[in-house]
């Protein structure tokens, strides 16, 4: 946490951290949530080459405030990961309530916008706000086209603080990759943004682990009672 040279909780306490406004529909909601559950559920963070024996925390987010000074309008992208910092334990607490850049000294790795209409300026005002603020990866999801671009485009931050695009999917410092899934998700079959390993694996949803859990133990229960079976008829010869 930065050390500041004055209190800043009276001025903190009258920002607008939270608009009350509803999401822009279920979908995004959804894609917002499969943004950060399997991180929690299924992922550890790469670790950090100064101290490689170290567990990393990170903190992955959907629709929150990132404050970069309180002279400054918030950014709320749909969904952040930001590595090294934890997601406050009491979201009561004023002073972290959203992502104020100041108290935690550094500003997300990854931040994640979802087009659902032309008004957003997520190829414009916000490519440039991004790239100011310093965030290494910005990434925008078309799903619908709003921008009449590629569904899905990585920037990735370079000299002069200015985005340069990916040619890929790919976020090598911080040892994830994107890809486009068609499947379903909570009983919603859609083209869904997933996130995937260094090496292009899905990362799965905390339901899929299970299920993948469930699936092994029947394996295993079913070679059992194979091998059951086998020496069973070894046995009566």
């Amino acid at each position: 946490m930065l050390e500041t040279p004055f209190d800043l909780t009276e001025i903190v306490n009258h920002l607008v951290t939270e608009d009350d406004e509803p999401v822009d529909s279920v979908l995004s909601e959804k894609q917002q949530r499969l943004l950060t559950e399997p991180l929690y559920s299924s992922w550890t963070p790469p670790p950090d080459e100064d101290e490689p024996d170290k567990p990393r925390v990170f903190w992955a987010g959907a629709n929150i405030g990132i404050f970069q000074s309180v002279h400054q309008q918030p950014l709320a992208p749909d969904a952040f990961l930001t590595l090294d910092i934890e997601a406050p334990e009491d979201p009561r607490d004023s002073q972290r309530r959203s992502y104020f850049v100041w108290e935690f000294g550094k500003v997300p790795e990854v931040v994640v916008e979802i087009v659902s209409n032309r008004k957003g300026g997520e190829l414009k005002k916000k490519l440039k706000d991004y790239a100011v603020m310093g965030v290494m990866y910005y990434v925008v999801y078309d799903p619908f086209h709003e921008l009449k671009e590629d569904e899905l485009r990585v920037y990735e931050i370079g000299f002069g603080k200015r985005y340069r695009r990916r040619s890929d999917y790919k976020l090598p410092e911080v040892g994830l990759s994107l890809t486009l899934w068609q499947g379903s998700y909570e009983k919603t079959e859609s083209l869904w943004l997933r996130w995937c390993d260094a090496e292009g694996n899905l990362i799965p949803t905390g339901a899929e682990r299970a299920d993948r859990a469930e699936a092994e133990v029947e394996r295993l229960r079913a070679e059992l009672a194979r091998l059951k079976r086998s020496t069973s008829g070894k046995r009566a010869k």
